[in-house]
């Protein structure tokens, strides 16, 4: 198997990397949002952003509620 960045052979410690360096730059690509999967949700369809707020204030509401 070799390194999905490089190209080179695996190292069992870092597997499916060759080094902490290929596994950083592969973190580093799912934080820019390189990798995406395609979706036919509709960006800021607001019955769906109503339901997240609502949602976002409930566990809002209940986390308040258990904290001492």
């Amino acid at each position: 198997m070799s390194c999905p960045i490089c190209q080179k052979p695996t190292m069992p410690a870092f597997r499916p990397f060759c080094s902490q360096h290929c596994a950083d730059v592969d973190l580093g690509r799912w934080f820019k949002g390189d990798y995406r999967v395609p979706s036919l949700r509709q960006d800021n369809d607001p019955e769906e952003l109503e339901e997240l707020e609502a949602e976002a204030a409930r566990l809002a509401e209940e986390t308040s509620r258990h904290r001492p």
